[in-house]
């Protein structure tokens, strides 16, 4: 990984810095950006561009925000990244509450039709796609930090989904662990995937894999990263970008 990057999804971008003591990188990295839309023709908005700092070292500071044309980027404390809402200390019951309450709207349509008498295949496939689907999006980058709180409040979920149609259904967490084992398998498929040989070597997985330590002990590790900073979007010929910087 460079000290910053480009990552694009569809209309989105997003600059990521790895920073150690100095920010220039990131920094030069930001300006790069802004030329190549000026010379790309895209018109970059800087209002609707937010930036979030990570920080979890003992010595906190203020942090100085980005410029872009002049203007200065906005400081948040949390920011909606491809629909994960992702929080300036790294917990997720911003998330979990933004898909519990999504969830539970489409909870209502299942009630409806099984007040129309449809049979349980039918009403099973319409949670998979409807409530299933947003209980699980991303569930491989989040859910294995949430909380106990946090995963029994999206349990209750598929509990009262079980009771509408009639039927078991899989548990949160069997979902998680079901997708972690495809996610794994597809990398030790793809000799190209940058984690490749983390599977195809366990080894290594204690050489080169990023290990974060809980909260409580995250200060005592130096080497854990410290800061991480974003901003957000890209829209055709408007583009608002995420800049994540990270600092160790």
């Amino acid at each position: 990984m460079h000290s910053s990057n480009h990552i694009k999804f569809t209309d989105d971008t997003t600059v990521v810095g790895l920073i150690n003591k100095d920010e220039s990188a990131y920094r030069e990295e930001v300006r790069e950006l802004v030329s190549w839309c000026k010379v790309n023709n895209l018109y970059l908005n800087v209002d609707k561009t937010k930036e979030m700092v990570v920080d979890f070292r003992r010595a906190r500071r203020d942090h100085s925000p980005l410029s872009i044309n002049g203007s200065s980027v906005e400081i948040v404390k949390n920011i909606k990244f491809l629909s994960v809402h992702i929080a300036e200390n790294l917990t997720w019951t911003l998330n979990t509450s933004s898909i519990t309450k999504r969830a539970q709207q489409h909870l209502y349509f299942l009630r409806k039709l099984r007040e129309a008498h449809l049979p349980s295949p039918i009403l099973t496939t319409f949670y998979r796609g409807t409530v299933e689907s947003i209980l699980s999006s991303c569930i491989i980058t989040w859910f294995g930090n949430c909380t106990a709180f946090d995963r029994k409040t999206l349990q209750r979920i598929v509990r009262t989904a079980e009771k509408i149609i009639g039927v078991s259904l899989p548990s949160i967490t069997n979902i998680y662990i079901t997708r972690c084992i495809q996610k794994a398998t597809n990398i030790v498929k793809d000799p190209t995937h940058p984690s490749h040989e983390l599977f195809v070597h366990p080894f290594a997985i204690w050489k080169k894999a990023a290990l974060v330590p809980p909260a409580s002990h995250r200060d005592a590790d130096e080497k854990c990263p410290r800061h991480t900073s974003l901003p957000a979007h890209f829209h055709s010929h408007y583009v608002n970008p995420t800049m994540i910087k990270i600092q160790s």
